[in-house]
């Protein structure tokens, strides 16, 4: 895959806060994603060989944790398999479209050839059978275990209360009311959303019963602990200068969610 889409402002909305080595290193890994077509390497010196920064490992890990999920097979990037799915559809689509101009092409010249001269015929057909066409291989879908189901599902069998997306939206936009707001709630952001409302709710059934607004409770408390942090409500620059700006999608991923909570970034502001 020689090309994919960059939006700058999403880009720049979710990155402000790496200094220089940490975004150059997320972007080759970007860039060897979309050229594998597939996960980087499990092992992070091999993907700090790829990106060429072999000196820099622990950077290439913290980038790691922060933008990609691990998995047996490799570190796998959500939004960059949804990318590499609709190319590969794209692909699939045209492949298909070639065959059947081919197949009407062919059946349009082929009555052009029963005129009882069999050595034109068979001159034809024999050159027919040298044309290997590509066959439309299926398109791939992005992987449904990082893709959590969306709201309206019934409860799981561990009777752990079901996800309240809406009325999480509404408690950071409550709690929350300088970032920016959630317009779209696609998919990929129901999924952070509801692994990590299953991993609070499953904290707190440890040895007692909970509810819905249990949970809802501890969310509330949660987005105020976010609002005491300077650098996270953008009132501090970043490393380079610039003000970053968190917003629900990036507090909701993994390694940021464990971040925050431990108060990585509520520190000396």
């Amino acid at each position: 895959m020689n090309y994919y889409p960059f939006h700058v402002g999403d880009y720049a909305s979710h990155t402000g806060h790496l200094d220089p080595m940490e975004d150059l290193a997320y972007r080759r890994m970007l860039d060897a994603y979309y050229l594998r077509e597939g996960q980087l390497p499990t092992d992070v010196s091999e993907v700090s060989r790829l990106i060429r920064l072999r000196d820099q490992t622990a950077i290439v890990r913290d980038v790691l944790n922060e933008f990609f999920e691990q998995t047996p097979d490799g570190w796998r990037h959500i939004r960059c398999d949804l990318e590499i799915a609709k190319m590969q559809d794209k692909q699939a689509k045209a492949r298909a479209s070639a065959q059947a101009s081919v197949n009407a092409r062919r059946a349009k010249a082929q009555p052009m050839f029963n005129d009882g001269s069999t050595d034109v015929e068979q001159t034809f057909n024999e050159r027919s059978t040298d044309v290997q066409l590509p066959t439309p291989t299926p398109t791939p879908t992005p992987n449904k275990e990082y893709i959590c189901p969306p709201d309206g599902e019934p409860e799981a069998k561990d009777g752990l209360p079901v996800c309240q997306h809406q009325a999480v939206m509404d408690l950071y936009h409550q709690h929350l009311p300088t970032l920016r707001r959630v317009e779209v709630w696609n998919a990929t952001r129901q999924g952070y959303l509801r692994q990590r409302w299953r991993e609070v709710a499953a904290e707190l059934s440890q040895g007692k019963q909970i509810r819905t607004d249990d949970v809802l409770t501890w969310w509330a408390d949660f987005f105020k602990h976010v609002g005491r942090s300077k650098f996270l409500t953008g009132k501090v620059n970043s490393k380079d200068g610039r003000v970053f700006t968190a917003d629900l999608e990036w507090i909701l991923k993994p390694s940021n969610f464990a971040k925050i909570v431990e108060g990585k970034y509520h520190g000396a502001q």
